[in-house]
């Protein structure tokens, strides 16, 4: 007799929309790989800050008024509903701020007969504390994915890592997505037996190697380049690849992202005279990332905190090695040669001397595809709907 399929509400503010297409799509990925399994079925909140103006000229906000109250991508119905940012005191009433904006939704949806049996929720801190309340409000079991600074960063303030304590402790399972953050999670008071890592997976029909002579052709790539990618925020570390430029004057450099530092790191270049060897892409579109990747010779992350990093895991499964600083799950990912090196620390000069060692001995690009073919999504698919049926058979007794 078939199995009746696993009804879930995902609900992260990480989610992409029409406005934001690339913002958390790692939450997307993961779960349209779990839906091709066949067993579940699932409906997303995603809840966006409220602001009355849409517009560049408003920033980031502007853009969140832009986000569609309803839409549908890759066959995923998704509400985005608005909830209110209070600045100053906003971190700590975050969760009920977002709790009390998100149950008109959830009411709406049950009436329209979407009765699912667990909230998936994604991101600690505020989303998965405002999933908490929901559930108890409702009746239904719920599980956390903490992905990187919700565990690494946020528990730092006092209200907010109660409120995470709280809601780790009504929880019935927790998910991390790499055994760097389970540890931190344990360190913090959380019990070890409710947090199972499950890593990050790739798309490896997606991100594969290409011609890489056409593509550097096209791309007008010329001697060794690297390419940085990532949010232009200070945590990613692009300043540092580019200072490290002016001592690796064999390379080229490439930094794909949009955000606030783009003009510093556009005067940082030409402070360095790099204006030759330094382009800054702005944002790229998923298939242009991949052919920049492809045709790369190495990725550079010099980031001060990942969970797991996507952008490792589609370079690696594009055939370029990558050179990474050793923050939290970076090193489960990067752990044999074909993938590349492990910076010494977070510095100019560990960014010169892991690029410099990489170029060295550098790897077979087959192997490090062949190395990416293991981070497939089918064990975390599969880790996914273990934990979902143990949580709903316990609920039922």
């Amino acid at each position: 007799m078939a199995t009746k399929p696993i009804k879930i509400l995902t609900f992260s503010s990480l989610y992409p929309n029409a406005a934001q297409p690339i913002k958390g799509v790692f939450v997307e990925n993961r779960l349209r790989h779990l839906l091709a399994s066949g067993e579940v079925e699932a409906k997303v909140v995603a809840p966006v800050p409220w602001f009355p103006f849409a517009g560049q000229l408003f920033g980031s906000y502007g853009v969140f008024a832009s986000v569609p109250r309803y839409e549908v991508r890759h066959g995923i119905e998704i509400w985005h509903p608005r909830y209110p940012v209070i600045p100053k005191f906003g971190m700590s009433l975050a969760p009920l701020l977002m709790y009390w904006a998100v149950r008109p939704t959830l009411r709406r949806l049950k009436a329209q007969g979407f009765e699912f049996d667990l909230i998936d929720a994604h991101y600690f801190y505020p989303d998965g504390v405002a999933a908490c309340l929901l559930a108890q409000s409702l009746g239904k079991p719920f599980v956390v994915t903490a992905r990187g600074s919700d565990i690494s960063l946020i528990p730092g303030y006092s209200i907010p890592k109660k409120w995470i304590l709280w809601a780790a402790g009504k929880s019935r399972a927790l998910i991390s997505v790499c055994q760097a953050l389970k540890d931190e999670m344990v360190s913090l008071g959380i019990a070890a037996d409710k947090v199972t890592p499950l890593r990050n997976g790739v798309d490896l029909d997606f991100f594969k190697p290409v011609d890489r002579d056409d593509v550097r052709k096209e791309l007008g790539f010329e001697g060794e380049v690297l390419l940085s990618v990532g949010n232009l925020v200070e945590v990613k570390g692009h300043h540092l690849v580019i200072e490290a430029l002016t001592r690796l004057p064999h390379c080229r450099l490439y930094i794909a992202g949009g955000g606030e530092l783009a003009a510093g790191l556009t005067k940082l270049v030409r402070e360095h005279g790099l204006n030759e060897r330094v382009t800054l892409l702005g944002p790229l579109d998923r298939e242009t990332l991949r052919r920049y990747m492809a045709a790369a010779d190495a990725l550079v992350l010099a980031s001060s905190r990942e969970g797991m990093a996507n952008v490792l895991l589609e370079s690696i499964a594009c055939g370029t090695p990558v050179v990474a600083t050793p923050m939290w799950g970076t090193p489960e990912v990067v752990a044999v040669a074909e993938a590349g090196v492990l910076t010494r620390d977070r510095s100019v000069a560990g960014i010169v001397e892991g690029v410099n060692r990489l170029f060295a001995a550098y790897p077979d690009r087959a192997a490090t595809r062949r190395y990416a073919e293991q981070f497939s999504w089918d064990e975390t698919s599969a880790g996914q709907l273990r934990i979902f049926r143990e949580i709903i058979t316990t609920h039922m007794l």
